[in-house]
C-alpha cells in the first residue's frame, strides 16, 4: 500500500523505522480524525514494513509499504506529538484447512490481477488461502468496518466461505 507522510509525528516514526528496518503498525481507526488530534485505533492491525520511499517535496514523504504479521494491541500510550505507540501480541498465521471455495476466489482474485497489475499490489500467492481471502477483502468494495472484521477472523476457510457468497451473490462468479 502507499502512504503519504506529512505530519511531523509520522515522519519521525518513519525516519526511525527507515534507520532501524523496523516496521510500524497499521490499524483502522475507530474513533477520531486522520489527520491531526490523536485518533483511538481498532485492537486489530497489520505490521508494515517500509520497501520503498522517496521526497519529492520537502516535508512529505511518499512509501510503499508491505504488511507482515496481524497483532493485537494490548497496550497504548500517547506522545506528546501524538503518535500512538502500543505494546502489541502477534496473532498466529490463519489456519489453513481445506476450502472448497479457495479455488473459485482464486480465479477471480487472478482475474483482478490480470486487470490492476502486479506493480500496484502484493506479489502474487493464489494457492495460499490466506493471502487469497485478505487480497479479495482488501479489493472488494467493504466498508472499513467489514473489512476489519475479515481482517480479525483466524480461520482462511472461514473469510473465503464469506468471500464466495459475496461473489456469487454479486453475480461476479457462478
Amino acid at each position: 500500500m502507499a502512504l503519504k507522510i506529512f505530519e511531523q509525528r509520522y515522519l519521525e516514526m518513519a525516519k526511525i523505522c527507515l534507520k532501524n528496518g523496523e516496521p510500524f503498525g497499521v490499524s483502522l481507526i475507530r474513533e477520531g480524525e486522520e489527520v491531526g488530534a490523536t485518533a483511538v485505533p481498532e485492537s486489530i492491525g497489520t505490521l508494515a514494513f517500509i520497501a520503498d520511499w522517496d521526497m519529492p517535496d520537502l516535508g512529505i514523504l511518499q512509501v510503499r509499504v508491505t504488511g507482515a504479521a496481524r497483532f493485537r494491541i494490548m497496550e497504548r500510550s500517547v506522545t506528546k506529538s501524538g503518535l500512538i505507540l502500543g505494546n502489541v501480541s502477534l496473532l498466529p498465521d490463519d489456519v489453513h484447512s481445506d476450502c472448497p471455495e479457495h479455488v473459485a476466489c482464486a480465479d477471480f482474485l487472478a482475474k483482478i490481477y490480470a486487470k490492476v497489475g502486479s506493480v500496484e499490489v502484493a506479489q502474487p500467492n493464489f494457492e495460499d488461502a490466506a493471502w487469497v481471502g485478505y487480497r479479495l477483502t482488501e479489493f472488494l468494495p467493504f466498508s472499513s468496518a467489514v473489512k476489519q472484521k475479515m481482517l480479525a477472523l483466524t480461520d482462511a476457510r472461514i473469510r473465503l466461505a464469506i468471500l464466495h457468497k459475496f461473489l456469487i451473490d454479486q453475480r461476479l462468479i457462478a
